[in-house]
């Protein structure tokens, strides 16, 4: 079977490093190349119009790979070249990664058998429009289940019309009470799980019909908890066991030794756990704390977690949540490491960080022609780069003074306002050891907001 042959469009700034990535990738790859590089500078300014006005396909290519930033309509370009055309990845260093030369998930990646109960706190404080509206954005965000979180003292009067409104908007509606008297119009309206059920009501669960979740009477002993899954497994009910998880400084390695314990001695029981005594009562970003969470559940088969997302660095935990159960089910079931699968994961820094080096810089600032400025963010220091320019340094303030003292032309309010912002995003990415790519966004993962480049803006 014959080798694909690729042919590869750059421009001449980007032939030296095209050149060296590929003699590293091709004999791991096993595909054979060409590359075709046409009279330009930026590679990024290239249109697929304007390549097929020039571009001298290779008489072996079985296809052609344009940069990721060639825009437009690939049509005329196919016509030329009479092999398929595509677009390769924005940034060249990636190339060994689009190519596949690392770890990946396989096609059917996303399954998951973790069910996420998503909890809207305090509903009889809420209007019913703010807990439809909540609803909508926690299901969206991929709660199998919406949880009605009911507080201490008197029932609700408006837990039945509450269950009614959700079921009519299409969810499935859980409700969080100890409290017979709120549950049961809860269940009637369409409630088909209850939480919680210990010893103080579960005499009463066998009439509600739907599945409960069992919890001890005291947590750290799991008291009461055996006989309230007798007392309610004699009675058919059907439920699932919550020894309760604790915070970190009230028992929280304990806690997990309990579901492990509770798995033994149970081994074919439902399981389910509230994540949120954790990421509500902790002191750091959410996301990576549900992925360790659902992780151990993944392990220990408890089907079912229940989350909230109250304080600002839990906001997205369903999101999370959603996305954490795919990962670990991924690693568990093929025993494969929860690695370089689940890019939107990480957000607070990336996954990985590529560097042109000073020696590539310099030449950059050599052969460059045009006065645009290019910006980079390496080892620490912000560079500008334009025709006979290379300006570094840390302090993006002492670097535009600098710019300014060379008497540039071209430094009028807009554009000044453009460097400002580019800068501003370098140097977070420099703080937080993330790719800056300039006129792109910083990528956080899943929270990621898309943001049109000042070339496409300026070309409207």
């Amino acid at each position: 079977m014959p080798h694909d042959h690729i042919h590869f469009v750059t421009g001449r700034l980007a032939e030296f490093s095209l050149r060296n990535v590929l003699a590293e990738l091709t004999p791991r790859a096993g595909f054979e190349y060409s590359i075709d590089v046409l009279p330009i500078t930026v590679a990024a300014l290239m249109t697929p119009e304007w390549i097929a006005r020039r571009i001298a396909v290779h008489p072996a290519a079985t296809r052609v790979l344009l940069p990721g930033y060639c825009h437009g309509d690939l049509g005329p370009l196919k016509n030329v070249a009479r092999i398929p055309v595509e677009r390769g990845p924005k940034d060249l260093r990636e190339l060994p990664r689009f190519f596949g030369r690392g770890q990946s998930a396989d096609e059917d990646y996303g399954r998951h058998d973790i069910q996420i109960l998503a909890e809207i706190n305090h509903c009889p404080r809420l209007s019913r429009a703010d807990i439809l509206a909540q609803a909508a954005t926690l299901a969206a965000d991929g709660a199998d289940v919406i949880d009605i979180g009911c507080d201490p003292g008197d029932a609700w009067p408006g837990v039945a019309d509450t269950v009614r409104a959700l079921r009519d908007a299409g969810h499935r509606v859980s409700i969080d009470s100890l409290n017979p008297d709120e549950i049961e119009p809860a269940v009637r309206a369409g409630a088909e799980l209850v939480l919680s059920v210990n010893s103080s009501n579960r005499d009463r669960a066998a009439d509600w019909g739907c599945e409960v979740v069992v919890v001890p009477d005291v947590p750290q002993t799991l008291a009461g908890l055996d006989d309230t899954v007798e007392c309610l497994a004699a009675a058919r009910v059907p439920l699932r066991i919550d020894p309760v998880l604790e915070p970190i400084g009230f028992g929280f390695a304990r806690s997990l030794a309990r579901y492990q314990a509770i798995r033994d001695r149970y081994p074919d029981a439902a399981m389910l756990m509230g994540v949120g005594n954790l990421t509500e009562l902790t002191d750091a970003d959410s996301a990576a704390i549900n992925v360790l969470l659902l992780g151990f559940c993944e392990e220990l088969g408890i089907g079912s977690v229940l989350t909230t997302q109250v304080i600002p660095w839990a906001a997205s935990s369903v999101r999370e949540c959603d996305l954490a159960r795919r990962l670990v089910f991924y690693a568990v079931k093929r025993r494969s490491l929860p690695k370089h699968i689940e890019p939107r994961l990480v957000m607070l820094r990336d996954a990985a960080v590529f560097e042109h080096g000073p020696g590539e810089l310099e030449r950059l600032a050599l052969e460059i022609k045009d006065h645009n400025y290019r910006l980079f963010a390496e080892e620490d220091q912000l560079h500008v780069i334009a025709a006979g320019l290379h300006l570094h340094g840390n302090d993006p303030f002492e670097l535009f003074e600098r710019l300014q003292a060379t008497g540039a032309k071209n430094l009028d309010p807009a554009h000044a306002f453009y460097l400002g912002y580019e800068l501003s995003k370098a140097v977070t990415a420099l703080t937080l050891g993330k790719q800056y790519r300039q006129d792109e966004a910083l990528d956080w993962g899943f929270l990621t907001a898309s943001e049109q480049s000042h070339r496409e803006r300026k070309a409207k």
